[in-house]
């Protein structure tokens, strides 16, 4: 193979999980959104709401956690890593979004709350850390 089709075919596989990425990241923000209060977009970029902020940006760096270790564990195989990375991306995005709703049931940090205070809250910050962790797990089982 020459290097010009290796450059080819390499720029197509990079396209090709950045799409994927792009898209499970679009996903991921708006099964956040749709699990917190309010239009999570328009809390963040007109209220500029901190613990808003926190939140969705901790879930996007998770699911890209995610989304890195489904094409490391690729091995190279392109059509079976852009198809891990897709479910494990997904299955990922639940396992964030059901323990954001359990934190609310169980240990009494109101996501609903949350949203609405204008100074940045510790649990926020609890829930942000428990984001990056379950992405990270999530992460660590698909290698």
């Amino acid at each position: 193979m020459t290097l010009l089709e290796t450059l080819a075919r390499g720029s197509g596989a990079v396209a090709s999980y950045a799409a994927v990425g792009v898209l499970l990241m679009i996903v991921g923000f708006y099964v956040i959104d749709w699990a917190t209060p309010g239009k999570l977009s328009e809390i963040i970029r007109t209220e500029r709401n901190p613990n808003a902020t926190l939140l969705a940006s901790s879930a996007m760096a998770a699911v890209g956690l995610i989304v890195a270790a489904s094409i490391w564990a690729s091995g190279g195989r392109l059509a079976e890593g852009l198809a891990g990375t897709a479910v494990f991306g997904l299955v990922g995005i639940v396992v964030q979004t059901v323990a954001m709703l359990v934190f609310d049931r169980i240990v009494g940090i109101s996501v609903r709350d949350l949203v609405q205070e204008p100074e940045l809250q510790p649990g926020a910050r609890l829930l942000a850390v428990t984001h990056v962790a379950i992405g990270l797990i999530t992460a660590v089982a698909v290698i």
